[in-house]
């Protein structure tokens, strides 16, 4: 394989992105918004009993070591023991206690919490409704009080619970959930941090009485804990997650220091064999660096429906149908230019890899007969676009 990295001095990011004076203003805003405001952390799992409530408390046993005030604002270990014994040693503000129909029920004194101020605070269940007569109806508004005052926070939420995908939740489970936090908490969060487990694995943890009492496992097993829904659920945390990394990227790192989002574009002729070695290896480089990639066939006059053999034709078609197979997205235009009909494909789709076949390929050949392969490889370079020749 023939790698053409093209001059560094003629590049520029090419994305569809936020002009540069907007960048600059959101990340001028960004550091606004943040100033005298306290740290937020968000643990984030695809269920109950991923280990969020865990992790925190590793964290905040992992701060007092290094002699930070820590302190827990509200925890709910659901009487799991793991979580439980990592209570230890950790200094616990009151929950104050309230009197609501006839019960005696606990809610986390958020009083006391910026009364107390430590340097950080551990905040459970960010998605919980507060008991009617309480200062916020929400337990995020209480985070946000907590944060305005300058206090740092660790909480943690299950994806669930996000308010844009809601209806994607139902869609899945079955179930309306009706505690809901605005995703406005996750992006102004200064980290959010995805608490991953496979399907197996949380379906073992429910059976060995490690997420709930094993009287209601067989329960759960039937309902919310089936293997097709919690994968479902995991997609979506770690869609989440990546777009939250995403966004901090294009607020709090500069353009030009941004890493490139890999798209690759393989152009194949009619010609059967390298057609397909083509798909092959874009396909490969595609899954190597996680980018999206397209499959482009330029259709010239001397190629039209009517003058095309029909075993080229066939071959084509079953070109195009192995691409789609191994998860491209099939481009077919109409151009009498095929250089030009790359470049405005490469544009349109921000591609930063174009794919050729070797030289002896028609599609290649037509690029040098033409005598244009040079213009071809300056607007490539003067948009940031490597060029690959496959062997």
């Amino acid at each position: 394989m023939w790698l053409l990295r093209l001059p560094s001095q003629f590049r520029f990011n090419h994305c569809k992105t936020t002009p540069p004076f907007a960048m600059m203003m959101q990340r001028f805003l960004h550091m606004a918004d943040k100033t005298g405001r306290g740290e937020f952390k968000i643990y984030i799992g695809m269920s109950a009993g991923v280990g969020k409530t865990y992790r925190m408390l590793q964290e905040a046993h992992s701060l007092l070591r290094k002699g930070v005030n820590v302190q827990i604002g509200y925890i709910e270990t659901h009487g799991r023991k793991e979580t439980e014994a990592l209570l230890d040693g950790i200094p616990v503000i009151p929950r104050r206690q309230v009197f609501y129909k006839g019960k005696m029920l606990e809610e986390m004194d958020l009083n006391a919490i910026l009364l107390l101020a430590p340097e950080w605070v551990i905040v459970d269940e960010l998605a919980h409704t507060n008991i009617p007569g309480s200062r916020n109806e929400k337990r995020w508004q209480d985070v946000m009080d907590i944060l305005n005052a300058g206090i740092n926070v660790i909480s943690a939420v299950n994806i669930q619970h996000m308010e844009s995908i809601n209806h994607q939740v139902k869609a899945i489970t079955g179930v309306e959930i009706s505690e809901r936090v605005p995703d406005s908490m996750l992006q102004i969060a200064d980290e959010v941090v995805n608490i991953d487990l496979t399907a197996d694995e949380l379906i073992t943890r429910l059976k060995e009485g490690k997420i709930y009492e094993q009287s209601k496992v067989e329960t759960a097993l039937k309902n919310f804990f089936q293997a097709e829904k919690i994968l479902q659920l995991r997609e979506l945390a770690l869609r989440e997650v990546t777009s939250q990394v995403e966004r901090k990227v294009e607020t709090e790192i500069p353009r030009g220091q941004q890493m490139r989002h890999e798209r690759f574009l393989a152009c194949i002729s009619s010609n059967d064999e390298i057609a397909r070695k083509v798909i092959r290896k874009t396909a490969r480089l595609a899954a190597y660096y996680h980018g999206e990639w397209y499959v482009l066939y330029v259709q010239t006059p001397r190629e039209s429906v009517g003058r095309i053999n029909l075993a080229d034709q066939r071959h084509l078609i079953n070109n195009l149908k192995l691409a789609t197979e191994l998860g491209a997205e099939v481009l077919r235009v109409q151009d009498i230019n095929i250089p030009d009909a790359i470049m405005k494909v490469a544009m349109e789709k921000e591609i930063t890899t174009v794919c050729i076949g070797k030289p002896h390929i028609s599609l290649f050949g037509i690029i040098l007969r033409t005598n244009i392969f040079n213009q071809l490889l300056k607007t490539l370079s003067s948009n940031e676009i490597d060029l690959v020749i496959l062997s």
